[in-house]
């Protein structure tokens, strides 16, 4: 067990680290004034949102915020997301619907929406941003001041997490594990190096030159975690991506109970590693290592040593909670968290080798 013990000191090791870096230079929206009154487009791809989408239009057209356009495409919605949007935007100019057209050939939904978002956008700066994303009124300030200030080609927002059933708490909140205990946001902003790239498509800040110098979503038409691929094409092209914590100003509750959960991460999991399934066991395999084995190992041995690690494992995830506004107290769930991590993985293992990965009734395949 000492090579086995070595191996995951270390890797906390550096995980803490990581952490500590972020956490002190990780940068975070405050509501600010910009310096330049810029035009935006506010581009929001909708697909059956009619349950949250009357909130996000009243909320953006509340904004402090003035120099703006909202354009939302209705994606082939059959629940009356338009009307919706529509009925809530109560006739402001600012505010323009779009009919979604048909998904042609190569092209993911999300995807397609964005591009054809693009097309009819004005603005100097566009938005993308997912329906079910929250705007404090303050919230397109902060973002315009965080984006001019720090010359972003891509400014990316990780949303407040709003968390509610058991199985929002204890997945959810490990996107912001991830990003501030594996990624260093210090290369991220100085090197031009893709491997230090993220992005969250809940929000998505491009200067419009920037965007149409990468290509936009034409680049990225089949790639189910689109933001990440662009993320990594703006740093490919030499140009400034820069990534914030939302800070409450922009919040969002991505899904409501354990299927939902389970569905969302899983249709992205396995792109995210590659589209390799050993690649996705190995990982699934090294979080085993540093969040769960050592609990298995303090229970067999009583020994301090695991014990250490183990607490350790839950430390970092209770300084990640406190940062991006979660629940400290649920951390202490750490090693539950890993296993419902597992069975996502394998959900998404089993639809690539059955063929039936869905999200919102469409194929997560490009179209023939």
């Amino acid at each position: 067990m000492t090579i086995l013990g070595g191996f995951i000191s270390l890797a906390l090791g550096i995980l803490a680290v990581t952490a500590v870096s972020n956490f002190l230079f990780f940068p975070r929206l405050k509501a600010t004034q910009p310096a330049s009154q810029s035009k935006l487009s506010i581009l929001i791809p909708a697909r059956n949102e009619a349950a949250v989408i009357d909130q996000t239009i009243r909320g953006l057209l509340a904004q402090s915020y003035a120099n703006f356009e909202l354009l939302l495409l209705d994606d082939q919605s059959d629940d009356g997301t338009g009307a919706v949007a529509t009925q809530a935007a109560n006739g402001d100019e600012r505010f323009r619907l779009l009919p979604g057209s048909p998904l042609p050939p190569g092209w993911l939904g999300k995807n397609w929406a964005c591009h054809q978002l693009s097309q009819a956008a004005t603005g100097e700066y566009l938005l993308f941003a997912d329906a079910d994303v929250r705007w404090q009124p303050d919230a397109l300030t902060a973002l315009l001041t965080l984006a001019q200030t720090g010359q972003a080609d891509l400014l990316t927002i990780w949303p407040t997490q709003q968390t509610e059933s058991w199985a929002e708490r204890l997945v959810v909140p490990l996107m912001s594990f991830a990003i501030l205990c594996y990624l260093p946001i210090l290369p991220v902003h100085f090197t031009n190096w893709p491997v230090f790239a993220a992005a969250n498509g809940q929000c998505l800040l491009f200067r419009r030159e920037a965007y149409e110098k990468v290509g936009g979503h034409t680049a990225v038409r089949n790639n189910v975690i689109e933001d990440v691929a662009l993320a990594k094409t703006i740093k490919a092209n030499r140009l400034r991506l820069r990534m914030a914590d939302g800070n409450r100003l922009v919040t969002c509750r991505m899904y409501q109970n354990w299927p939902e959960v389970k569905a969302g991460f899983a249709k992205n999991i396995l792109a995210g590693h590659g589209n390799s399934i050993p690649f996705l066991l190995l990982s699934t395999l090294f979080h085993w290592l540093l969040f769960l084995i050592p609990w298995l190992w303090f229970a067999a041995t009583l020994d301090v040593w695991p014990l250490i690690l183990g607490l350790i494992g839950v430390g970092l995830r209770v300084g990640t909670a406190v940062f991006s506004h979660q629940r400290p107290l649920d951390a202490l769930l750490m090693p539950v968290s890993v296993l419902l991590m597992t069975r996502i993985a394998l959900q998404s293992i089993q639809w690539q080798q059955q063929g039936t990965a869905e999200w919102k009734g469409r194929r997560l395949e490009a179209g023939d």
